[in-house]
């Protein structure tokens, strides 16, 4: 029978993977679900820069709620916009910060003044060796900068709309002293290593098959130069983290259904008597405010833009019935040096004659880096559900620190389209319920969030917050929720605000690393989750660093920090692998007594028990080692899951391989040719790299296998270690995208495993003949001499409960009856 069942599964497995591979060859795929029955929605995204995305889908609700002679931006295009006037409309982009290393900065911010929000976060903070101390993992082509390029609707090539300080493009070298170094806003690129650029699209192709560190030629044409060309000379770099982008510009991880939006946006929540209502973005027929072209004023510091202010006057006419005069909003930023925070602030001042009351919502980021979602592990808070990619957290004087996971955020929205917004507080709660001390967008290993401003510790003027929902719920695929888009919205007190003021706020955006003394500064620590055995995983964090520290190598830290653990742990190891071997021992002893009573459950756990006490042993003995070792190993388990430290740490400085530890190690791309179901991103089994370190980590788990299981004493157990190598070579699959880091833990495990069994099967104690059962019967065999305990209390009182049963005379010895009636 149990052989036939293994059958059965192997065949099914088979057809199951014929199956799928057929038809994924044959079978066409099912066209993608529309959005909602809007015919105000594009079929595609238009970017920033008028390109088709091809990726995202338009933001439905915005779209409905546009004026139709207000163009939109941020990424999104109505059909009822005209595309020529939104791109004719283009704003212009400003950059605060520098990738400059003399410049100090840690970020490198492009603003948008459509909406005055923010379109980019690029981090630049520098080593001690001068390399980016956060770059991308997920590519390594070489970076000019980001451009934000648009194709030319006039003639081939692309038009630059962005050059940030400090970037390849911006030092690129001219042959010519007429004319100073660096690629300049509005210059045509027209060919690019030779390579001629027709489009946006083009360029990008260029640019993902060059290295760092790699020198490009790059033509373009000058308008303010009367379009003679020039041809520049750019060293490429690596690529700095873009930690906050669209959705568009995100590369192969990101997914179709994630909304291309502009992150801190500003709108109106309350004018007079109307209000946003509930599901939706804006006030009916306001829009356009969040949108709306703002102008705008940088100031320098030396040298370096670093303040930023932008101003949108809201004239009476466009405001509705509602409005008693003219408003307008100021935004600003001021970035300061060698610092993660962004210093914010808005102002709805009231420039009419009359008193007006207003209210303003202010949008959380978007656009969060998904670096890693289809392999990395994210530990939840919850005892319930588990965390995607991007979460939003907050902490209130009532709930704490809370996260709202992106895969409840997208069932929300599933299930309910018209109310998606998950509400963190609204105005009728009590202060302690809408005292915010933080919200922000949830990464792995990075953190954009709204802080108080310098010398608050919380938010006290907004009436109600709710997590949102950036993404076409029914667009996102299956098996790539985790990359959900997700934002949240802070709706400020409602105030009556009178002629020639301001209704007015300030706060601070954070958008860095989730190392622990900063967070720890910040108000942050418990963005960082380690789930169980917290504190054991922080103390082997801080031993890690440590042997780091001493080595200057993460991997060889792992390998030390292992053999460390395994070592204090081998007095329990030492004991739960006698423990194994002495049940290798008895195992034919105990078969023996199985099939001697077979037919009598009673008589065969008796014997049993009388068996094992007889020797010595006791079959929970080898449980209290495994219950002491399981915090220590999740601990470390953790401890290199969630480590910043890890994050593209090599294993080693020579080898372009494995060098991001906190990744899988991608020795090869296969992603390009393989099956969708195999290697694609959350839709497959292996994802799109091969990947030597787990097969490594498979075959010591066989060896292991094979040299400490027991010969089998009959088929059924031949047929269970089958059932066990196959479960093994299974597991293959699920290990295929572990880290590299966790795969060098597993393979110094293993190994000290294997050799501390050969070195305990060594020790063992000396094998004796094992006595006669008690009813005269010998069970052939030895066993480990042990020394005969004691009756337990329970041992005893089981006897007391259960007597034995008085043996019967053999017939020989049996008094005859007598033969008296």
């Amino acid at each position: 029978m149990e052989r036939r069942l293994l059958t059965w599964f192997i065949t099914s497995t088979l057809f199951l993977a014929i199956y799928m591979t057929l038809n994924v060859m044959f079978v066409p795929q099912p066209p993608a679900k529309p959005v909602a029955k809007q015919p105000a929605v594009a079929d595609a995204v238009v970017g920033n820069d008028g390109e088709a995305a091809g990726q995202q889908v338009a933001d439905a609700d915005r779209v409905a709620d546009t004026d139709a002679e207000q163009p939109l931006a941020g990424g999104v295009a109505a059909a009822d916009a005209d595309p020529d006037e939104a791109i004719k409309a283009s704003p212009s982009l400003v950059t605060l910060g520098s990738m400059d290393p003399a410049s100090g900065y840690f970020i490198l911010a492009t603003l948008n003044a459509r909406g005055g929000a923010v379109e980019r976060l690029e981090l630049t903070e520098r080593t001690a060796g001068g390399n980016l101390k956060f770059r991308r993992v997920d590519t390594n082509s070489g970076y000019l900068g980001y451009l934000a390029a648009k194709s030319s609707p006039a003639s081939d090539g692309c038009v630059v709309r962005v050059v940030g300080p400090g970037t390849p493009a911006a030092l690129a070298q001219s042959p010519s002293p007429d004319f100073p170094a660096g690629l300049m806003v509005d210059d045509l690129i027209v060919a690019v290593g030779g390579k001629a650029i027709s489009s946006a699209g083009d360029l990008e192709s260029v640019l993902a098959n060059t290295a760092p560190g790699q020198t490009l030629s790059i033509e373009v044409l000058r308008p303010s130069a009367g379009n003679q060309p020039l041809v520049f000379s750019a060293t490429l770099s690596e690529h700095p983290l873009d930690l906050v982008r669209l959705s568009s510009t995100g590369g192969a991880d990101e997914v179709l259904g994630n909304f291309d939006r502009l992150s801190c946006r500003v709108t109106l929540s309350q004018l007079g008597a109307a209000s946003i209502p509930t599901g939706k973005s804006s006030i009916s027929g306001l829009a356009w405010i969040a949108d709306a072209v703002y102008s705008h004023d940088v100031t320098a510091a030396e040298g370096v833009q670093s303040n930023a202010v932008f101003t949108l006057p809201l004239p009476v006419g466009r405001l509705g019935a509602t409005a008693t005069g003219p408003l307008e909003i100021t935004r600003s930023y001021k970035l300061n040096p060698a610092s993660y925070m962004i210093d914010m602030d808005v102002a709805v001042r009231n420039v009419g004659e009359q008193p007006q009351k207003i209210a303003y919502r202010l949008e959380g980021p978007n656009g969060v880096t998904l670096e890693g979602w289809w392999y990395s592990t994210k530990i939840s808070p919850n005892f319930m559900g588990g965390a995607a990619a991007r979460d939003v957290v907050y902490r209130t004087q009532r709930d704490g620190h809370r996260l709202l996971s992106g895969y409840d955020l997208l069932k929300r929205g599933k299930n309910k389209p018209v109310d998606p917004d998950q509400m963190i507080f609204v105005e009728d709660e009590p202060e302690p319920s809408r005292a915010l001390a933080y919200a922000g967008i949830d990464a792995q290993y990075f953190n954009v969030a709204y802080l108080p401003p310098v010398g608050a510790t919380e938010f006290k003027d907004f009436r109600r917050a709710a997590a949102t929902l950036v993404a076409d719920a029914s667009a996102i695929p299956v098996h790539q929720e985790r990359a959900v888009n997700v934002s949240f919205f802070l709706d400020s007190v409602v105030k009556e605000v009178p002629p020639q003021n301001e209704l007015a706020q300030q706060w601070q955006l954070f958008a860095g690393p989730k190392a622990p003394e900063l967070l720890d500064s910040l108000g942050l620590t418990d963005t960082i989750e380690y789930g169980w055995f917290g504190g054991v995983s922080k103390f082997l964090g801080w031993i890690l660093h440590g042997f780091n520290w001493m080595i200057g190598n993460y991997a060889i830290a792992i390998i030390l920090l292992t053999v460390l653990v395994r070592a204090c742990l081998f007095p329990l190891s030492r004991n739960a692998a006698i423990h194994a071997q002495r049940m290798q021992e008895l195992a034919p002893e105990l078969k023996k007594i199985t099939e001697k009573y077979k037919d009598d459950m009673e008589a065969r756990l008796k014997a049993q028990r009388e068996f094992q006490k007889r020797v010595g042993f006791n079959p929970l003995a080898g449980c209290l080692p495994a219950l002491l070792q399981l915090p220590i190993f999740i601990g470390l388990y953790r401890c290199l899951s969630v480590d910043l430290e890890l994050r593209q740490e090599a294993l080693s400085s020579r080898l372009q391989w494995a060098n991001n530890l906190a990744g899988p190690d991608m020795l090869y791309y296969w992603g390009d040719w393989l099956w969708d179901y195999l290697a694609g991103r959350g839709t497959g089994w292996l994802g799109p790299y091969f990947n030597i370190l787990p097969v490594f980590v498979v075959i010591l788990f066989l060896i292991q296998q094979k040299m400490f299981m027991p010969p089998a004493t009959d088929e059924q157990q031949a047929m269970t270690q089958r059932i066990m190598t196959i479960m093994t070579l299974m597991m293959a699959i699920f290990f295929f995208r572990v880290p590299a880091g966790l795969c060098i833990y597993f393979i110094t495990s293993s190994l000290w495993g294997i050799a501390e069994r050969m070195v305990v099967k060594r020790t063992l104690p000396p094998s004796k003949p094992i006595p006669a059962m008690s009813d005269g019967d010998v069970v052939d065999g030895t066993v480990t001499a042990k020394k005969t305990e004691k009756k337990s209390f329970a041992d005893r009182v089981r006897e007391q409960l259960n007597p034995e049963t008085p043996k019967a005379l053999p017939p020989n010895k049996r008094k005859k009856p007598s033969g008296k009636r």
